[in-house]
């Protein structure tokens, strides 16, 4: 069982997560600039769901002491929460869900100037911070109910052991994460999110998502 904080936990993607980790039997925390709106998050959530146990608090007093970190906001938001937590992560695994999503063209790919928020999110937090990405493709909706989520999930990271623990949580989520390699890698991830939501709306589609198929020693699809 690890131990995890979920800043930013509020919206459909971080609830997503939270509720399927807590499900999964993880020790989570839900984190909110707000700490009475992540109480009254997690205490919904624990009302809806028999069986789980959530933490609530400020983003900034969540984090200390977790085994992963993950960072759930949009793009305009990603700096100043990561400059929020830097200091208080320690030696988790921190793990950025951020796609560079620029209102009100959405649907065009606008990678910032270093390539792509993950690389802008290694600048935030310090080359010491154990730094992974992934749920960028993931429709959050969908993460945030008892549905069966169809696509795969790519998990970026330079470091390979953090990837692999990060590729496992999602696992125990009831989803199939995949090594997607160097943190780099992040970019196609990320503009691959506004294509998705081309894809939902040119075909009136609630949801699309990609999956990988012939990886015959990746983890089985759930």
């Amino acid at each position: 069982m690890a131990s995890i904080a979920v800043v930013g936990g509020t919206g459909h993607l971080g609830k997503g997560i939270a509720r399927r980790l807590a499900k999964g039997g993880h020790d989570v925390t839900i984190g909110s600039r707000a700490a009475e709106k992540a109480q009254a998050i997690a205490e919904e959530m624990m009302a809806e769901i028999a069986g789980i146990e959530l933490g609530f608090g400020a983003n900034s007093d969540v984090v200390a002491g977790k085994d992963v970190v993950i960072v759930t906001v949009p793009y305009e938001n990603q700096a100043a929460t990561l400059g929020q937590i830097a200091g208080h992560v320690g030696n988790a695994i921190v793990v950025d869900t951020t796609v560079p999503l620029m209102p009100p063209k959405v649907m065009r790919v606008q990678l910032p100037a270093a390539g792509c928020a993950a690389l802008e999110a290694h600048e935030h937090l310090g080359p010491e911070v154990r730094l992974v990405t992934a749920f960028h493709n993931v429709a959050a909706h969908i993460l945030d109910s008892e549905a069966k989520v169809e696509c795969d999930v790519l998990v970026f990271s330079d470091d390979v052991e953090a990837r692999k623990t990060i590729v496992s949580l999602i696992g125990d989520m009831g989803l199939r994460g995949l090594a997607g390699g160097a943190l780099a890698n992040s970019a196609a991830a990320e503009a691959l999110t506004s294509i998705l939501i081309y894809m939902n709306k040119n075909y009136s589609a609630d949801g699309a998502g990609i999956r990988f198929t012939n990886l015959t020693t990746a983890p089985p699809i759930p």
